[in-house]
C-alpha cells in the first residue's frame, strides 16, 4: 500500500480538557512528523488541535490548516502553521480538508469534531471518500460512540459490510499502523448505501 502524505486529524479545540487528551495529541503531532507525514486540521490555536500541530511543527514536520475566514477575523488561528488556507465558510472547510487527505484520524472532540467524524463516514459508505478512517478512542472517550454505530449495523440501518468504514486505535502507533495497512474503500460498495 502507498505510504500516505497527508494525515486529516478532527479534534477538540478546546483548553480545558485533561492532560492526558493534550499530551496524546502532542505525540499523534510527532510521530506523522517523524514519518514524513503532512498533517492537516482545522487551523486552531487551542486545545488538542493546538497540541497536534505544535507536536509535527516541533519536530520539524509540517502542518496545513484549513479555517474559515469568520474564525481568522476572531484570532482563533494557530499564527506558526506551515500553511494556512482560508475558506469562506466551514463546509469549504471540511471539503477542503477531506479532499487533502490521504487518511482521517478523530481524536476526541465535541460536537464538531463527532460532526465531522460522522459526515466522514457518511461520505465514505456513499463512494465518495476512499482513504483509511480511524477513530483514536483516547480514555475510552468514543466507547458509547462506536456502541451506536454498532447498533445502526446490528438495527439495519447501515450494512454489516459498512462496519469496515472505520477502525479504532487506542495509541498514535496503532492509528498509522492501520492507516499504513488498511486499503483504499471501493467506490463500488456505495450501491449498498441503500438497504
Amino acid at each position: 500500500m502507498p505510504k500516505p502524505n497527508t494525515v486529516c486529524v478532527y479534534c477538540a479545540s478546546s483548553s480545558r480538557v485533561d492532560s492526558s487528551y493534550t499530551d496524546m495529541a502532542f505525540s499523534l503531532g510527532k510521530l506523522l512528523a517523524q514519518e514524513n507525514i503532512t498533517l492537516i486540521t482545522g487551523g486552531g490555536c487551542q486545545g488538542l488541535m493546538r497540541s497536534v500541530e505544535d507536536g509535527a511543527l516541533n519536530t520539524g514536520g509540517k502542518a496545513i490548516g484549513v479555517i474559515p475566514q469568520f474564525m481568522v477575523e476572531q484570532n482563533w488561528h494557530h499564527t506558526g502553521l506551515t500553511e494556512l488556507r482560508i475558506t469562506p465558510d466551514m463546509h469549504t472547510r471540511k471539503r477542503t480538508m477531506a479532499e487533502m487527505s490521504d487518511a482521517v484520524i478523530a481524536l476526541p472532540g465535541g460536537c464538531g469534531t463527532m460532526e465531522e467524524l460522522f459526515e466522514i463516514i457518511t461520505w465514505k459508505q456513499l463512494g465518495l471518500y476512499l482513504n483509511p478512517i480511524v477513530i483514536l478512542n483516547i480514555n475510552n472517550y468514543y466507547d458509547s460512540i462506536i456502541q451506536q454505530l454498532e447498533r445502526a449495523i446490528e438495527e439495519h440501518f447501515m450494512g454489516e459490510i459498512h462496519e469496515k468504514i472505520w477502525s479504532v486505535a487506542r495509541s498514535p502507533e496503532e492509528a498509522l499502523e492501520i492507516i499504513h495497512n488498511t486499503p483504499k474503500w471501493n467506490s463500488e460498495i456505495r450501491k449498498y448505501a441503500a438497504l
